[in-house]
Order: C-alpha cells, then structure tokens, then sequence
C-alpha cells in the first residue's frame, strides 16, 4: 500500500471517533524522521481549543483502534496533538473561523503576479477564501493554497 493510499485509510479509522468526540482533525502528517516513523494526528474543538489532557486520552484511544485494525506493519511514534495558535488554515470552516483576522497565504501559482499574500479573510466557499489587501478584495481558490496561516499580533 502506498504511502497516500495509507493516509487516506488512517484518516477514514479514525474520523467517526474524532465526530463522536466532538474533535475536529486539522491535519495527519505521516514522515520518518531519521529512523523513525511519526504519525502525528493534530486535533482541535470546532469552538477553540483543547486540552492536553484530552490530547492524552484521544493518544491512548488512537493507538487502540489503530492497533486493532493493524493496518501500519512497521514500527511507529503516534503523536496527537494540538496546533497551536498557528494552525494551518487548510478547509472553508477553517478559513471562515477566522474570518475577519489576517492572514498570510502561500500559492502553487500566480495570482495578480504573485505567490504570496497578506490579508483580511472576508468570506469562504468549497472553492476559494475572498481576502482583502490593501483594501481590494482577492479570490484565491482553496486548491491552490499550499499553505496558510493567521499572523498573530505579538504587541
């Protein structure tokens, strides 16, 4: 099984359990760091925040469906985890949670003869965030984002 084809069956096992929780999965990343393999599950609550507490139960309650159905055959470091103030910033829910704040947004291509942008995010859809900059709104589709985050005021 490839390495896509083996997210995609992680995601799958575990997002009715995260529903039923009333967690929310952000992202799965799946790499080898040196010698070892990390699954690293990063979860949050739709109304902000969790705890590491609950990241600890839902580490323990992973590891026990994963190891039930046995799909990953090598050795592996399961970490669950929350992201953070700078969660990336990936679904329409994602964006819209945020709307109204900044953000900084990295593209495959070019929009306007650019790659990068720093806005407002004023709306989302399946298909792209409306931001603005520099007061003129900007409609960058959601597929060509490669990353994004909300900048955080640090004053």
């Amino acid at each position: 099984m490839d390495r896509q084809e083996l997210i995609t069956q992680i995601k799958s096992l575990i997002a009715d359990y995260l529903k039923n929780q009333a967690v929310e999965l952000v992202d799965l990343i799946y790499r080898y760091e040196g010698q070892d393999l990390f699954l690293r599950i990063l979860v949050d609550k739709p109304e902000g925040g969790i705890t590491l507490d609950e990241c600890a139960y839902l580490n323990n309650q992973i590891s026990s469906i994963l190891d039930e159905k046995d799909i990953i055959q090598t050795r592996y470091i399961l970490e669950v985890f929350s992201p953070g103030l700078d969660r990336p910033l990936v679904t329409k829910n994602d964006f819209l949670r945020y709307r109204g704040r900044d953000v900084r947004l990295f593209l495959k291509s070019e929009i306007n003869g650019k790659r990068e942008f720093q806005g407002k995010i004023k709306s989302a859809s399946d298909r792209s965030v409306d931001i603005e900059v520099g007061g003129r709104p900007v409609k960058i589709p959601l597929s060509d984002i490669t990353k994004a985050k909300q900048i955080i005021d640090t004053v």
